[in-house]
């Protein structure tokens, strides 16, 4: 029986797409537009940052030199967060029916500065009991230990979780953990999910 619903952030309760956040940084850097993608992930510097591995503002600073960009940390926290559509993929009724049935757990590799504005700018977040978050774990999906980390704060066991993400290699991840776990493709495929196993009417 199912008592935990597990679900995904970026491009399960949120659209990004990184083309957006390019656009926003493009006006204030030397660095052609076309070379954003390879400065950015050259610099080396989005995955220990979405591992907790370095501060905000660490990030901030060493993104600042890497990019060649002069801007106060609040503004490029702005720029860098504008990958992030503004209208939620799924209804907010629909996680508010969830919610009151189930513990309702958010399982996601982000990062502080994101995390930070998503709190800010999504009511949706208030319908999660608990937030198991990368940079605070300290690892990323699909390692074990933040499936393992989601089915504590979900207070049961993993056969006991419904887990839904985007991304196959992280459906995969929660399966060798022993979740029931789907991709997500769409609202009205997770509809179909959710109804074969009885967790909404």
């Amino acid at each position: 029986m199912t008592k935990a619903l597990l679900f995904d952030l970026g491009n399960v309760l949120i659209a990004f797409d990184y083309t957006r956040g390019y656009q926003a940084i493009a006006p204030y850097t030397p660095v052609p537009a076309a070379d954003l993608p390879a400065r950015i992930g050259g610099a080396g510097v989005v995955i220990p940052l979405e591992r907790g591995e370095l501060t905000g503002r660490e990030f901030y600073h060493r993104m600042s030199d890497a990019l060649q960009i002069d801007l106060p940390f609040d503004r490029f926290c702005e720029l860098w967060s504008a990958i992030f559509l503004p209208d939620p993929i799924l209804p907010d009724s629909l996680l508010a029916d969830l919610h009151r049935r189930y513990r309702m757990v958010l399982i996601s590799n982000t990062n502080a500065i994101h995390f930070e504005m998503i709190r800010r700018t999504y009511p949706l977040i208030s319908h999660f009991d608990a937030l198991v978050l990368s940079h605070e774990v300290k690892a990323l999906k699909p390692d074990e230990r933040m499936y393992r980390e989601a089915v504590r704060q979900a207070g049961c066991t993993p056969s006991e979780c419904f887990y839904t993400d985007d991304v196959q290699a992280f459906v995969d991840g929660g399966r060798r953990f022993g979740l029931d776990a789907v991709q997500f493709t769409g609202p009205a495929d997770l509809d179909g999910h959710l109804r074969q196993r009885g967790l909404i009417a």
